[in-house]
């Protein structure tokens, strides 16, 4: 690798250029198939066929569709448009660190039979960060996010439902992806609470089967807010069962701090008192908080955050939310 294609990389890495970086890589494959490493050029040029995530040109048609009105199944959240400031307990960001570090070494894990955590459930309360978290996760994986919409998948035709459902996980079959149940109370509840009948229970029962068969090259997520209700044959389908709670004064005031770093702040700034205020808040309202704050800043001709700012920045979204 030549000294100018290091600096590029390493540009890339540290400015968190996902674009940059996909060319460099195939830059480097075609550096070495020209030196004569074919072996290597095509092990690594296999590597980014298979882990390699989609990329901002994706063809949105090619989504997975509900075929009987042709309304799309998923979202996609590219990369670049995740959201992923967040503070967590030390506890927790030990296991989302460890999910991250496993899939990393997936590869060094599978030459001794051993397989990353790639099934995730995320449970608690609204406004604990159960999203931002699927978003945190698939940033710092370098995979988009695709979220299931359940308005479109959801039908009242016999097993149309589950076909759809069945539909999305083959998809993520064809590219890495982050696969985001959200807030999936609705068809994960318990089979056994004789309230439903139809499609929930065969949505249900698809889902588990998915989930037993799940060998896709990403990862896949679900969310709820209820673990009382929950089927107990989905909690077992899983590798990882994290609960998360709403961020407490200590994490707003860090998760501030940390979304204006690029910025100057006034040292007047009375954190504590901020951040006490702004307990039961969720994840991303406090870094929306932040985000407005240092827009005001901007849009005020002045160089640094003040508390006026934050004020600010705090009724607006008290009024809109």
């Amino acid at each position: 690798m030549t000294a100018d294609l290091f600096k590029r990389l390493y540009r890339a890495i540290f400015s968190s250029d996902m674009s940059s970086l996909r060319k460099i890589a195939l830059l480097i494959i075609e550096n070495e198939r020209k030196n004569g490493h074919k072996v290597l050029a095509d092990e690594l040029a296999n590597i980014s066929k298979q882990f390699a995530p989609l990329s901002g040109n994706t063809n949105l048609t090619s989504l997975p569709i509900n075929k009987r009105d042709n309304s799309q199944l998923v979202s996609l959240i590219l990369q670049e448009q995740l959201k992923h400031h967040m503070i967590l307990p030390s506890n927790l960001e030990e296991r989302f660190q460890r999910i991250e570090k496993e899939y990393s070494a997936r590869e060094r894990l599978r030459k001794f039979s051993l397989f990353p955590k790639k099934k995730i459930l995320l449970y608690g309360p609204p406004g604990c960060g159960k999203t931002l978290s699927a978003e945190r996760l698939a940033w710092n994986l370098g995979l988009p996010l695709m979220k299931v919409r359940f308005d479109s998948l959801l039908s009242s035709y016999f097993g149309e439902s589950a076909s759809n459902l069945r539909n999305v996980f083959e998809f993520c079959k064809k590219d890495a992806v982050v696969l985001l149940l959200d807030e999936c109370d609705f068809i994960a509840k318990s089979r056994t609470n004789g309230q439903d009948v139809g499609e929930v229970p065969r949505i249900v029962n698809m889902l588990l089967l998915l989930l037993d068969e799940y060998d896709a090259p990403g990862l896949v997520i679900a969310t709820t807010n209820l673990k009382v209700t929950l089927d107990e044959a989905l909690f077992r389908r899983f590798d990882d069962i994290i609960e998360l709670s709403p961020p407490s004064a200590s994490e707003i005031k860090q998760l501030l701090k940390m979304t204006l770093s690029s910025i100057n702040i006034d040292s007047a700034i009375p954190w504590d008192t901020i951040a006490d205020n702004l307990v039961g808040n969720s994840y991303a309202k406090i870094d929306l908080i932040a985000q407005n704050a240092a827009k005001f800043c901007v849009l005020d001709n002045t160089n640094i955050v003040s508390n006026l700012h934050i004020q600010k920045a705090i009724e607006e979204i008290t009024f809109k939310f």
